[in-house]
């Protein structure tokens, strides 16, 4: 590398950095927060809260990551126009290509690290995520019983708790078991704890009574030192929850097909999901393609590059309805799929033609876009 090009790498890998940290948590503040309710109206501490969300993180930077480098490369550029250092590198020789390598070779680079997210890390985070929130669903031993308040485990179940202790231990249990099938019982303890054991979750309780009634008017009590409250029936194996198109591996969503038991529907989702994580990375070196096209495209105006930038953002947004129309088409028919690859590298093909032409003199080039270098470049300076 030439040291303008060390310069314009280096400033365009730290900006990236810098915008997707700051877009990624922005992002990742406003859709935590939906999730901050579910666990506080489970009773769960902050750390469960943390986990959920942490595992949403991979996937919000490999949304973010292309639109945060062409952002980056639109700033970048631009304000080497305005300084005028594009024209000082272009009047020593420098080509359009030379100027667009620093853009494309990070691009490049960037690519890589998001086909590794989607392909790989972003399913194995989503699958974490789900397991965590059936779990927290379905099994009983991750709720946390609040105190002092009437916690509704399921149809015709409730426990109260008057206080937790240090240890975890639940002070003065009152439960009312009225659930379908069986009858109804009060249970009454003078403390208790949530146990999971290999047959599912129990509550055990301690130094109490169990009452039921007996006809209209006769109440039954008999005194215990310990019971077993079985949740189990509560409770479903978080193994047995049907797994979805996200979490799948990639190899599967592109080979699993009806000798496996799935619904052409069902095929043409998986591989929309599948062609979906190949072609989502290109789209960082696409994007770069277009800004440095945009940019580096016609003469220098001196009146500033609002105009091709409007049209880099413009043709990002086509190319996103594009791809997002590609993609739907796609679940619905799969052999629609290499439209998906189409407008992921068409935009890099017909860009790479718009920078190198001028350099190759090619001969349908307007006059004033064939390249031409200076002789002599003399640079003074005013006293």
């Amino acid at each position: 590398m030439t040291g303008i090009s060390r310069y314009v790498t280096h400033q365009l890998l730290i900006g990236t950095a810098l915008v997707s940290v700051v877009l990624v948590f922005i992002v990742w503040l406003t859709q935590s927060l939906r999730f901050l309710q579910f666990v506080m109206n489970k009773g769960l501490p902050l750390g469960t809260w943390l986990k959920l969300t942490i595992f949403m993180l991979p996937g919000f930077f490999t949304l973010i990551l292309p639109v945060a480098f062409f952002c980056v490369v639109l700033f970048v550029y631009n304000k080497l126009s305005m300084d005028k250092e594009l024209v000082v590198v272009q009047a020593a020789g420098m080509s359009r290509v030379g100027l667009a390598m620093p853009a494309v070779l990070s691009a490049a680079g960037l690519t890589v690290i998001a086909l590794i997210l989607s392909s790989f890390i972003v399913p194995a985070a989503v699958r974490g995520f789900k397991d965590l929130q059936w779990m927290i669903r379905t099994d009983v031993s991750q709720v946390l019983l609040r105190e002092g308040a009437f916690n509704s485990l399921g149809q015709g179940l409730t426990v109260y708790v008057r206080e937790r202790a240090a240890n975890g231990e639940l002070l003065d249990l009152m439960v009312n078991d009225a659930r379908p099938g069986q009858e109804p019982v009060t249970l009454l303890a003078a403390r208790g704890a949530v146990t999971r054991g290999e047959n599912g979750s129990r509550v055990i309780l301690y130094q109490g009574t169990r009452q039921t009634r007996q006809g209209e008017d006769a109440l039954s009590v008999l005194y215990f030192d310990t019971y077993a409250l079985d949740l189990s029936q509560m409770s479903q194996s978080p193994e047995s929850r049907a797994p979805d198109n996200r979490e799948r591996a990639t190899t599967d969503l592109l080979s699993l097909g009806e000798p496996d038991g799935y619904t052409p529907p069902a095929i043409a989702r998986m591989r929309s999901e599948g062609h979906q994580r190949l072609t989502m990375p290109l789209n960082v070196l696409a994007y770069a393609f277009l800004a440095v096209a945009w940019l580096l495209s016609g003469t220098h105006d001196k009146r500033g590059q609002a105009g091709r930038i409007a049209g880099a953002v413009a043709t990002v947004v086509a190319l996103q309805i594009a791809a997002l129309g590609a993609m739907t088409a796609t679940a619905k028919t799969a052999a629609i799929a290499p439209v998906m690859y189409i407008v992921a590298l068409l935009p890099i093909a017909v860009s790479f033609y718009v920078l190198s032409r001028q350099q190759l003199g090619w001969p349908w080039s307007t006059p004033n876009e064939r390249h031409t270098v200076p002789t002599q470049v003399i640079v003074t300076r005013e006293s």
